[in-house]
């Protein structure tokens, strides 16, 4: 009918529009996608677990001066949502893989996470972010830092560790994931 009001027709090419950035949170369940994701949009810690199937959340921010809209889905974890989360996949532009590090089984499912994503996607470059969440339980740690930056690095991603307990880097999450999509895009040009 003439009048674009999809998303589509806000990508941010004018200075006043905001961009909008499809986001999906990956990982194995009880890792802490959707408390670091609650954290982000809310500034609060949600400290009740619910296995989630699905969630989507939107939060509008400033980066490098520009508008963006963040259009972020929290998908499920366990094992027989696999189908579900590989649809959820196919919309999104950038992708935060989350292990925590308290959880040895989480880390080591990360590589068939990445992969997934790149056979459905499809695609040469996906933007992505390794995150090692739950840094507040020092003591109940079992994958060191390193391990984690090495692993991000063998997979050519960002690495960040976080907490959503205690708010560390979960703003620095989204916004490295947004500059990530943002710098493709530029590049892909």
């Amino acid at each position: 009918m003439g009048c674009a009001s999809s998303s589509e027709s806000k990508q941010g090419d004018g200075e006043n529009s905001p961009r909008e950035i499809k986001v999906v949170m990956l990982g194995n369940g009880g890792v802490g996608k959707s408390a670091i994701t609650y954290r982000f949009v809310h500034s609060k810690f949600n400290d009740t677990y619910n296995p989630t199937i699905e969630d989507s959340y939107r939060k509008d921010l400033k980066l490098d001066g520009q508008s963006i809209t963040l259009d972020i889905l929290d998908t499920a974890g366990q094992e027989e949502y696999i189908e579900l989360r590989e649809v959820y996949m196919r919309g999104g532009e950038g992708f935060i893989i989350v292990y925590s590090i308290t959880d040895k089984k989480s880390f080591k499912e990360v590589p068939e996470f990445r992969e997934r994503t790149m056979r459905v996607k499809d695609k040469e470059y996906v933007p992505m972010i390794l995150v090692g969440n739950k840094a507040d339980l020092e003591q109940q740690r079992q994958v060191s830092k390193s391990e984690g930056e090495e692993l991000a690095k063998s997979l050519g991603m960002a690495f960040i560790e976080t907490s959503a307990a205690t708010g560390l880097n979960t703003d620095e999450v989204f916004q490295t994931i947004a500059r990530t999509v943002l710098k493709g895009k530029k590049s892909s040009k």
